[in-house]
Parts: C-alpha cells; structure tokens; sequence
C-alpha cells in the first residue's frame, strides 16, 4: 500500500489560506456579477421621458415624469456643449474603452491616503453606467459599486458606439430642479431648446453636473458663475475656445429664465388631462410618467392667457368686495383674522368650449392651483340660479309654446311634492300683468318662470336638461326652474352650446390625440355628437338669449364692456348671493363663469349677481378676445324652418297698420301666426321673413 509524504504545518498552512481566498473571491466574483444588469439591458437602452402635453397651437404645457427627461439626438446638440462635456468630464473620452487606466492608479492611491472616495476617475462611460443602471448596480459608495460600474462601461463601449455614449450621457444625466437630460434642463434654466444655447449658457449647465445644488443659480450666484467660467477654461485649455473669447463670456452674467410656477399655463386643464392619461395607460399599455407620450390636447395658449389675464385683472375688486360685504358674519362668529383671511377668498370656475367641436380651448378651475387643486369646472356642484332657465324654455317652445305667449307675471303659492309650499319672487320684488315668455325670459322673471314649469311639468324639465348632458340630480320639483338643483360647470358650458349648434351636443374634448415617442399615433378623440334638441327649438331659444343680452339682464355685455359680436348669454344668481354665473355663447365659441365661496354657507353680498359678478369675467374676456385675435363677428344662421313675422303686441297675431305697438317675432314655419289682429283691424303689414331680427 502505497504511502504519501505528510505535509508539515508550515507547507499546508498557505494553501489553506489560498483556497479561502480563492473561494472568498469566487462568491465576490458572484456577488459583483449578480449585481449587474443584463446584456439585454444594456443593448436595449430605454430610459423613462417625460411625457409632454401640447396646446393645440403646439406649445408645451406641461410635462409628466417619473424623471423629467426629452431625449433629443446628438446632432440637435450643438458643438460647444458637446465639447465642454469633454473638456471637462473625459479629455480621454475617445482615447479609452470605459476606464480611463491613466487617471485609475492616481485615484486609487488618492483615495487610500485619504480613506475616501474624494477623487472620483468616472470616465464619461461609467457615468452612464450609474445613471442607466443605478438600482441594479446600487446607491452606496463602495468598491464594489465602483467595479460593477467599471465591469458595465466596458460592455457599454463594446455594444455602443462613442456618438451613441455621448447621446445618452447628455440625456440620462441629472441638471438639478427635477431635469434630466439636456433639453429638459435646457427648458427649465433658460427657457429654450438645447440647439439654442449659448457658449456660455451650454458651459454652465455642463457645470451643473458637478453638484446641482450646490451652483444653484439664485442661491449660489458667485459659485454658479465661476463653475461656469472653470468650465470654458477647460475648453480653453482644449483649444476648443480661444483666449480672447474666453475673456469676453466669462465677465458675462448668468441670466437664468424667471422660475416657472409649478404646474405652468392651466394647471387644471393639465390636471385634467393627466387624470384622462391615467384612465387610458391600462387600455394603451403605456406608463404616462416614463414613455415619452406627446399627448395633443384641445387648449388654445392664446384663449387660455387671455382668460388668466381677465381673471388677474378684475378679481381684486371683486374680491374687496366680497370680504367687505362679510365683514358682519366675521364678527358675529367671531372669526379670526387667519381663518376669515382663508374661508374669504373668492373662487372662479371658467370654461371656453367650441361648441362644433366640444373642444376645450380654456379652464381655470381655482384661483391658486398650488393652494387647493380642487378643479371646480369639473368637480363643484353648485346650484345654477337662472342659468337653468333656458331649459325650462328649450322644452317649453319644443313642446309647442311660442316666444309671444303669455303668462301672468303674479304672485304664486306652490306647493311642492315633499309638502312644502314655495312662494317665489321676482329678483326686483316687482310683478305684473301677462308676459311673453320672450320678455320673461330676457329680464329672467322668476314669476313667469315657476307658472311655465307648472304647466310643462318639472320631469318634463329634468328629461330636457338630461338629454342636453347634465348628469347631476335634477329634483323635479317646480323651483328647478330657478335652478334649486347642483349642477356641474363644465356640463353646463357644453349644454348651453347646444343652443348655438343647431341642436347638437358634441360631449367636451381635451385631448386630440396620443402619440408615442417615436410619432406613433396610440389613441385619438372620437367625440360623440348627439341631437339634444330639435334645430329650429334650438334656434329659438338661441334668439331669446340673444334678446336677453342685447336687452335684458346681459346688458352691461354691450354697454359696459363694449362686446359688440353676436351673442346670447344668461345671468346666473342664487337666492343668497351664494352662486353668481354667467354662460354665454357666439357662432363661435361657449363661454361660461361661475363665481363663490367654497364655503356655501357664505355669501358673496347684495352685489354679488350674476350680472355683477360674473358677467365682468365674461364681458371683459370675450371683448379682449375677439379684439386681440382679430375673430369675426359671424352672425347665427337662421334654419329654413324659422320664418319671422310682426305681429301685435297685443294680440300676438300678424300686425296690421292699426296696431299701435309692435314687434318682430319668430316662429317655427307650422307654428306661426296665421290670422291678422283682430283686436285693430286693417291693412296687413306684417309678412312671413326669413331673416335674422339681429
């Protein structure tokens, strides 16, 4: 049997000692490799973009991100940046593979001294490596995140070329203030495209990537400004920028674009539009926050700042008011100054609707999106006041009523299903004697309002104001006709501008369409359209409303604002004061204003009318509008089944000469008048037309 020599300690020992190192650096070896991404990863390179959301003339209004990143290619890069990059983050970049072996002993060394990671050797390639890759690769600052960072650069440059590092090195980096990538930061700092930068702008945010923070521009002025100018030193000494240039910018100062607020131009339109995106991700298979949709939506920049502008510029005086007039309730509930200074504020609603389209062109939802996003065009129930009337007489002439017929304007008692008894008012206290309905409407005459929903019926109501796309609780109760039910702005807006689209409700619209990030188109709106009214009722109600603001409670539309185009519209006003509307329209557009307190036990004060307080919105913005945009006062087409007559103010038949008082009215063609007065006798003159009377 054969026999081996033995070993002694000291020969078995380092052996020993060899195999532990090698099975220690084995599971090292495994560990560092679990902890690197996948080869399919790194040549599918596909980092989360920002999501951008365009206004319908094609401006940004917003972005959605995980991280806030438009990738843009390197040739929209324009050189200097580029070179910058190089000068100061890698001269070696074309030159190594990943690792720069020159500056990697000197780090080393450095950092051992030090006991430290203080000098850093990340070439340009495993700056991307940790930003691409960072939760696989790890957070901490150690060696082992150091080499798996090495490890990722070097396949990087296998699988890459360098034109294709410096793109994703210019587009995954972080410039601070939420931007990553260049475009992004570009945008945020100095408001314009990366391929629009200056030498010195493009310097400075180069510098940037050495700490964000700390070259804060506003905060760190001093520091900012010569981490800029270190920067174009450092192309100086690449020969990339001449001495004496470099003399001339770096004396320059840094002028950074004035920070955006957050949530920029409509904040909650964008919001509502974001709330729409997440809705569609699931159907789309998309995620809104990281795959660079271009969304299309239907707001009109110019629509939206003019109405931001109106806003600004009338809601001090309103607001004074308001908080003067609740003077009284403050001191009998003794409120504090800070709560009062709070529950005070004046809220608005406003939306602008196309009406052909059901495009949104404008939305302002509150006063102060970062205060209180509760998006009041789209969530508020609020009571209409008599903004609810032009439904009542929508179903009134459909179901064969005319403009010229008459109703007492008296005192009533009313007694309502639950039992209540209900005696409404005119808002003046004021009655008379019979009434046209046209003229009840005009001056909004609450007594000839609650005698026509009696004789129509209140369901009858609710049926019509259902079909014209209201969706709230409509109870059918006689006082609807003084709009005691909550209704929803935005629905309101698109169901007045049923009345100026021949019947039509085209449901709202804010997004056109969805691309993805390669122009794909992903989703487009397919807006239905729905005939809520017969066209020629339509027309008619369309002409009353006109009436009531060449004549009637609209008035100060024309007279005190000076909106001179082709419109009809309606004064909106609760029993105490604590809902003011006005909703108007043109050919071209609708337009509706809701102003209150979010607090509905407030009132906005004896001033606090429709016609006082939201119909100066209104007014001042439609004026401004079609002044500034140069829109043509387009006058509405009357159908061919609508024919005017002058009849007898009286009577209500065709007008003879004898009749003392007059009028031009217009009828559906079966149901217009057909004999002559016979209360004055004579002579015809009034003949069946079929023209406009505005």
């Amino acid at each position: 049997m054969p026999s081996f020599p033995s070993l002694d300690g000291s020969r078995r020992w380092p052996r020993i000692v060899a195999i532990a190192f090698g099975a220690l650096f084995l599971v090292y070896f495994v560990y560092l490799v679990l902890g690197l991404p996948d080869l399919t990863d790194l040549e599918n390179v596909n980092p989360a973009q920002a999501t951008r959301i365009y206004s319908v003339d094609n401006k940004i209004i917003h972005e959605l991100f995980t991280h806030n990143r438009i990738w843009v290619t390197l040739d929209r890069v324009p050189d200097h940046v580029v070179q910058a990059v190089i000068a100061t983050e890698d001269r070696a970049f074309y030159d190594h593979w990943g690792i720069n072996l020159k500056s990697f002993p000197r780090a080393v060394l450095a950092n051992l001294r030090s006991l430290s990671f203080s000098q850093g050797f990340s070439t340009i390639t495993m700056q991307v490596a940790r930003n691409l890759f960072i939760r696989k690769i790890g957070f901490d600052r150690s060696i082992s995140r150091k080499l798996r960072e090495m490890i990722t650069a070097i396949q990087i440059e296998r699988t890459y070329s360098k034109r294709e590092i410096l793109e994703m090195y210019l587009n995954v980096s972080y410039f601070g203030r939420g931007s990553y990538g260049i475009q992004s930061a570009a945008r945020k700092y100095f408001s314009k495209e990366v391929r629009d930068l200056s030498l010195e702008e493009g310097a400075y945010l180069v510098g940037l990537l050495k700490g964000p923070a700390y070259y804060h521009p506003r905060k760190y002025y001093d520091r900012a400004v010569q981490r800029r100018n270190v920067v174009m030193n450092n192309m100086v000494v690449c020969d990339w920028l001449s001495e004496a240039r470099y003399d001339t910018l770096k004396v320059l100062p840094l002028e950074t674009a004035t920070y955006e607020e957050e949530g920029g131009i409509a904040p909650y339109f964008t919001e509502y539009v974001r709330q729409q995106l997440n809705d569609l991700q699931n159907e789309l298979g998309v995620n809104v926050y990281e795959d660079g949709l271009n969304v299309y939506t239907t707001l009109d920049y110019r629509y939206q700042a003019l109405l931001d502008t109106t806003i600004a510029r009338e809601m001090p005086a309103i607001q004074a008011r308001a908080r003067t007039s609740l003077q009284p309730w403050k001191e009998e509930n003794a409120v504090s100054d800070s709560v009062f200074e709070e529950k005070s504020v004046v809220q608005i609603a406003a939306v602008v609707l196309d009406q052909h389209t059901g495009q949104i062109r404008a939305m302002v939802g509150g006063r102060d999106f970062e205060t209180s996003k509760f998006n009041r065009a789209v969530q508020a129930k609020r009571q209409p006041g008599s903004t609810f009337k032009p439904f009542l007489y929508a179903a009134a002439i459909d179901n064969g009523y005319k403009p010229s017929d008459k109703l007492l304007n008296q005192p009533i008692v009313i007694t309502n299903p639950d039992g209540t008894r209900w005696t409404p008012e005119n808002f003046d206290r004021t009655f008379g004697g019979l009434t046209t309905l046209r003229t009840g409407l005009k001056k909004s005459l609450n007594l000839i309002a609650s005698r026509l929903i009696l004789e129509i019926g209140p369901q009858v109501v609710v049926d019509y104001a259902r079909q014209m796309g209201l969706s709230t609780p409509l109870r059918p109760y006689p006082s609807l006709a003084m709009g005691s039910s909550s209704v929803i702005p935005l629905e309101m807006v698109s169901a007045f501008g049923v009345f100026a689209n021949d019947g039509v409700l085209v449901e709202p619209v804010s997004i056109l369409r969805i691309e993805d990030r390669y122009g794909n188109v992903l989703w487009q709106s397919r807006p239905r359209r729905t005939e809520a009214l017969n066209r020629s009722t339509a027309y008619i109600v369309n002409h009353m409303l006109q009436d009531a603001i060449n004549n009637g409670t609209g008035g100060s539309a024309r007279w005190r604002y000076n909106f001179y185009a082709p419109a009809g519209g309606k004064t909106g006003t609760t029993n105490d004061y604590t809902d003011a509307w006005f909703i108007g329209f043109t050919p071209l557009m609708t337009t509706g204003v809701w102003v209150g307190f979010d607090d509905q036990h407030l009132k906005l004060g004896s001033q606090g009318t429709g016609a006082g307080t939201a119909l100066p919105f209104w007014g001042n913005f439609m004026h401004t509008l079609y002044d500034s945009l140069d829109l043509p006062h387009t006058p509405f087409q009357q159908p061919a089944d609508v024919i005017q007559v002058r009849i007898c103010d009286e009577s209500g038949e065709i007008a003879t000469n004898f009749c003392p008082t007059t009028t031009e009215e217009i009828f559906k063609l079966d149901a217009q008048p057909v004999e002559t007065c016979h209360l004055h006798p004579g002579a015809n003159s009034g003949q069946g037309r079929r023209r406009p009377a505005f």
